[in-house]
């Protein structure tokens, strides 16, 4: 089996099978042709049938004097998941990533951002500018739901549901979810709609599409990248920060707040409540007053003291 064919039936596996976003196809696909870039370069003439783990170990040590360890470990998954497609179709045996261990890279914690310099960051913009609305309702909404950037820059007209109070959301894995939206952030939108989208004419196939740059196409996820690092600059923020940090900030808040996980688990779009629970890492404060308020070994002084502290 040549590895052209191999990869083209397992990407179709992973869009029709499992229902993958074209970005996460995307990286599964990069993983497998860095290894096949590797054997050509090696002059190894190895079918995906026939690769053995010492190969695949020989490639990993390649590799990892370029990349970090949460890269490395990211590509020995994308590759294990590559193998053991081939394995359930009987194209081979066994798995030859079985064997290869990951790098320990323990639990990243994400940034998050207060609110303040969430504020900070919107007073930052220029509304003058032509795009000054547009970027200052980006900026709200994707802190506001939580969304991914890939969510955001993909959000059509048809899926917002001011009336009902709530936003429909394509997630990963093509999956809907649906996100109650704030009062304030509908009112940026209709604002947006009504004097800045409607004067631009969007491009065939995006007249549904919420968010367009001037030409009327869709923005991508680099311009938004570039969006909020230059009024995180200009509300001189000095965290390192990107979309994301604004989807962590939404669940730190809530969360701090005594949201529940389940409710946030929820919002997030996230399939496991692992991924949600990273989030309990983050600020630890509300849990330590929420023990000292109902721990059963605390005195009802201690009590009558957390309440009027709470109250200060």
């Amino acid at each position: 089996m040549k590895w052209k064919l191999a990869l083209t039936d397992y990407l179709n596996y992973l869009k029709i099978e499992r229902g993958l976003s074209q970005n996460s196809i995307e990286s599964y696909q990069r993983d497998i042709k860095k290894l096949v870039n590797f054997l050509k370069a090696a002059e190894l003439d190895i079918s995906p049938n026939n690769i053995n783990s010492d190969t695949i170990q020989q490639f990993i040590y390649e590799t990892s004097k370029k990349i970090g360890a949460r890269s490395q470990a990211r590509l020995i998954s994308g590759l294990r998941s590559f193998f053991d497609y081939l394995v359930f179709e009987n194209y081979r045996k066994d798995n030859p990533t079985d064997l290869i261990e990951s790098p320990n890279i323990g639990r990243k914690l994400p940034n998050a951002l207060s609110r303040d310099e969430i504020d900070k960051i919107i007073a930052a913009i220029d509304l003058s500018h032509p795009q000054g609305e547009r970027n200052k309702t980006i900026i709200e909404t994707l802190y506001s739901c939580g969304l991914r950037v890939s969510e955001l820059i993909n959000l059509q007209l048809s899926d917002l549901f001011f009336e009902d109070g709530y936003i429909r959301i394509l997630g990963k894995g093509n999956k809907y979810r649906f996100v109650p939206i704030h009062i304030s952030t509908i009112q940026l939108l209709e604002f947006y709609i009504s004097e800045t989208r409607s004067l631009i004419i969007p491009k065939k196939d995006e007249e549904d599409i919420l968010f367009l740059n001037r030409r009327g196409k869709r923005l991508t996820r680099q311009m938004i990248f570039i969006i909020l690092k230059e009024h995180a600059q200009k509300a001189d923020i000095k965290k390192s920060i990107g979309p994301h940090t604004l989807r962590h900030s939404f669940a730190t808040f809530l969360l701090s707040n005594g949201a529940d996980l389940r409710v946030i688990q929820q919002l997030l779009g996230h399939e496991s409540i692992t991924t949600t629970e990273i989030y309990v890492h983050l600020d630890t404060t509300h849990l330590i007053k929420t023990v000292e308020q109902f721990h059963p070994r605390s005195t009802k002084q201690e009590k009558e003291k957390y309440e009027i502290d709470k109250e200060k």
